[in-house]
């Protein structure tokens, strides 16, 4: 391996999940090539491992086609600057980390600029918006897959691609303790009634649209379980206040936590979730969930038309199966929401087969992602400089 002195990434993740996969990433980069330096966009991860963040991450953390709109010329400014800095500057390797429709129209260009390029986290062109594998083609030099089941598009299209797991597998125990959760969240180990993890989202926009819903469905199961607890995590002080105030407005009680929501999922006997990276995670703890989501109107007509596989939330694709119950749209109710995170929790701990599917799909994924992501970028650059 050539290692010089002037080896030097622009990384740009969008938000929390990539920030976790860029800091990981850093990491083992530093550990073959201890010269390199790094600078783009993160968060406080990336940034704790050497990251110089141009921009706060928080400002490409938007989610929706048409909540995209309202930022669209503060976003276009801010790729406009990375690839001007680019191209006076140019780096050993661009890599974008998720975020694909700010990400990949940047890397197009840096690659036509002769800049190799990398993205990290398929984007879901297996479940819409195929044609997106043509525009994949010309802007990417690498794809680094979290998912096996992601890798087939890019064999059809000759895409260099590499599925390197996800550090969540790698992190996670394949056996998590609920008892020692409950320690560190100064709660009871042993309680009455069962606990509920409900995780309505980070973003105030989903915040907004799920937690009303979230918390009438935990008045619901109070009927039913008098002794139940209740534990939401709030992403930072924002979103604590608005979960405060909300559950203030509907006179219900819960036990807000400051970030943990790993430790809220383990010390959990059943979660109530937003899709997302959160379900990955509630499944790599062994835990029961049920999964809901409510976009913007519009964004959901969009997109319930492109959607080309039968489920929406990790696990499920994963397995290829419905192993864990989803609820969107118009399903998210309350009566809906507390009926089947009762059934789920009830059904979970007699049925051992789910329990093995999840630990089966967590042993899939441990494939130490970030030293597998990082050496794949190396022998890339390696071969290109042949």
């Amino acid at each position: 391996m050539q290692v010089t002195s002037a080896i030097r990434y622009v990384l740009v993740a969008g938000e929390a999940s990539g920030d976790i996969l860029g800091a990981n990433l850093i990491a083992h980069l530093k550990e073959l090539q201890p010269e390199a330096t790094f600078e783009g966009i993160g968060g406080p991860l990336m940034e704790a491992q050497g990251l110089k963040s141009l921009v706060p991450m928080d400002r490409l953390s938007v989610m929706g086609l048409v909540e995209v709109l309202g930022r669209l010329r503060e976003l276009l400014g801010i790729r406009k600057c990375l690839y001007q800095s680019c191209l006076k500057n140019p780096p050993t390797a661009f890599i974008g980390i998720d975020s694909p429709d700010f990400n990949m129209p940047l890397a197009r260009k840096l690659k036509q600029a002769g800049i190799p390029t990398v993205h990290y986290v398929s984007p879901s062109v297996w479940a819409w918006r195929q044609k997106r594998i043509f525009n994949i083609k010309k802007s990417i030099d690498l794809m680094l897959a979290l998912f096996p089941f992601e890798l087939p598009i890019y064999h059809e299209h000759n895409i260099p691609v590499v599925c390197v797991g996800h550090t969540l597998a790698d992190d996670i125990p394949l056996q998590s303790d609920a008892e020692e959760a409950r320690k560190k969240l100064h709660l009871p180990t042993q309680l009455d009634g069962p606990v509920f993890g409900i995780l309505p989202g980070s973003r105030g926009g989903e915040v907004g649209r799920l937690a009303p819903l979230f918390i009438e469905a935990m008045k619901l199961i109070k009927l039913q379980q008098p002794k139940a607890t209740f534990l939401i995590p709030a992403a930072n002080e924002e979103r604590k206040e608005q979960i405060e105030n909300l559950l203030h407005a509907a006179n219900m009680e819960a036990v807000l936590v400051d970030g943990q929501s790993r430790t809220v999922m383990t010390a959990s006997d059943a979660i109530l979730l937003a899709s997302g990276t959160a379900a990955l995670e509630a499944m790599l703890v062994k835990r029961p969930m049920v999964v809901a989501y409510r976009f913007n109107k519009l964004t959901y007509a969009i997109m319930s038309r492109m959607l080309k596989v039968p489920y929406v939330s990790l696990p499920n694709l994963l397995a290829n199966d419905a192993l864990v119950p989803e609820l969107l749209q118009d399903d998210v109710t309350p009566a809906n929401l507390a009926r089947r995170l009762l059934q789920t929790w009830q059904s979970f701990v007699g049925d051992q087969n789910i329990q093995n599917q999840y630990r089966q799909l967590h042993e899939m994924l441990r494939k130490n992602a970030g030293a597998t992501a990082a050496q794949a970028i190396v022998s890339m650059l390696e071969e290109k400089s042949k």
